[in-house]
């Protein structure tokens, strides 16, 4: 992720100032990626550009973002986007988004979240574990997500259940985490369990993630600006290393009803 963003961040001085059809006509590829299907621009706005490629053997997409925000800090970008109790207040779409179960020692966090989809379709829920890290010797942030099972949440028949769903954000602050400024790479794909076409499926995640990006841009300046308290999660990370974070989970945010498997809060 850190090799990709350095990528885009290259390819984007590089066309400081050219046109926008430049910046669509280069190739979007890492070595890794050489090989992979070819990324296709769907969505090209100045502090906002989106892709897509298929993923192989199936009918879906991987999509990802790269954007800017000039008006906010890196810190609380990144804690915005984690703190579960203040995006109930900002995201309309949530039905509910619980933490499951909490690891300090990791970093690790297994989140439910049931979220309101386009009418005629059913709600979908989805289980997936977050872990997210700090790296003030690089200068970035990263936060990855990745769909799980976990006893304590099984199957709702109210709600189609999402398998299939990886998240990769990385944010790297144009000056330092705490001064307003910062680019990000978002790479995104699930599999929504839909009998829809899929152009319908392609056109909502392309529109439906700019507007989410916007909505949690501005959740961060209304905290920023009416000093909405927000937990740090880059403090409570530190304090979780250190040996010290465990006393400050609240009971209610461990909620497992029975054994599980250390792999459910690890990373591949």
């Amino acid at each position: 992720s850190a090799q990709e963003m350095k990528h885009m961040e290259n390819m984007s001085s590089m066309l400081h100032g050219s046109a926008s059809g430049d910046f669509q006509r280069l190739e979007l590829k890492s070595e890794r990626e050489a090989a992979e299907q070819p990324w296709e621009m769907i969505m090209d706005k100045k502090h906002f550009k989106l892709w897509r490629r298929p993923i192989e053997g199936t009918h879906l997409y991987q999509y990802r973002v790269f954007g800017t925000y000039t008006d906010v800090t890196p810190r609380q970008f990144f804690n915005v986007q984690l703190d579960t109790e203040y995006r109930k207040k900002w995201d309309s779409l949530v039905i509910k988004l619980d933490v499951i179960e909490r690891d300090l020692a990791t970093g690790s966090e297994v989140i439910h979240w049931v979220t309101h989809f386009p009418y005629p379709m059913y709600s979908r829920d989805y289980v997936y574990v977050r872990r997210y890290h700090v790296d003030k010797e690089n200068n970035m942030m990263v936060l990855v997500s990745r769909a799980v099972e976990h006893p304590s949440v099984p199957e709702d028949p109210e709600y189609v259940r999402v398998r299939t769903y990886e998240s990769q954000m990385v944010i790297r602050p144009h000056k330092t985490f705490d001064e307003n400024g910062f680019d990000y790479l978002l790479t995104y794909s699930d599999n929504p369990q839909t009998v829809f076409p899929r152009y319908c499926v392609s056109w909502m995640v392309s529109s439906g993630m700019p507007d989410f990006l916007e909505k949690l841009h501005a959740a961060t300046l209304k905290a920023k600006k009416m000093e909405i308290e927000v937990r740090d999660y880059m403090s409570a990370k530190a304090a979780g290393e250190g040996g010290e974070g465990k006393a400050s989970i609240a009971s209610t945010e461990l909620r497992s009803d029975g054994p599980h498997s250390p792999a459910q809060l690890e990373y591949a």
